[in-house]
């Protein structure tokens, strides 16, 4: 993730200038990041989690969110805007036009250039949110699953291919191969052999 010019924004002008601009910037107390484009596989593999999520979710107060829609995480010291890939929200407080703070569960889809930033300073932002109660790192490019609970202390969960995920947050389990339904894996790479 680059930084997208080293400007010190308060909120209000960071929150109109999203409505302005083609490009999505997260914020992170007062400068500004871009984001960058998703791979099919990405793309794919988060669009398959909010189709399984909104399917189950239906007829209860949660709703599912695209990567479309912020996340803040606001405390006495920070105040910062994610966009994840997807996240859960159950709280009726939720209301804010542009971005929720209460999510249950959000769910990060890896990739080269965010993954380093996704499992450090994002995930130390995200556990500061009161009512996440779970954050979920997803492969694109093998079938693998990470699951992070505050009931289990931030503890690793992992879930790989034959088996089922469970996210808990949201009482939901489904097989590792259907979040992958339609990703076409790339043969590994083999060394060149030798004559």
């Amino acid at each position: 993730m680059a930084l997208a010019e080293k400007l010190h924004l308060s909120v209000a002008d960071y929150l109109q200038g999203e409505l302005l601009s083609e490009i999505k910037y997260e914020y992170i107390n007062g400068e500004v990041y871009a984001m960058v484009g998703v791979k099919r596989a990405h793309d794919t593999v988060a669009t398959n989690l909010i189709a399984f999520l909104h399917h189950h979710l239906r007829g209860t107060p949660c709703r599912v969110h695209s990567g479309e829609m912020k996340v803040r995480v606001q405390t006495a010291s920070d105040d910062c805007f994610f966009y994840p890939d997807l996240h859960v929200t159950c709280s009726a407080a939720d209301t804010a036009e542009h971005y929720n703070g209460r999510p249950k569960l959000i769910i990060e889809v890896l990739s080269d250039a965010t993954e380093r930033y996704d499992r450090a300073e994002k995930f130390h932002h995200y556990r500061k949110l009161e009512n996440l109660e779970e954050y979920v790192l997803v492969a694109q490019d093998t079938q693998r699953v990470e699951c992070y609970r505050r009931s289990e202390q931030w503890d690793l969960q992992l879930y790989q291919a034959g088996e089922q995920v469970r996210f808990e947050s949201v009482g939901f389990e489904l097989p590792v191969a259907e979040i992958y339904e339609g990703v076409e894996f790339g043969e590994p790479a083999t060394s060149a052999a030798s004559i």
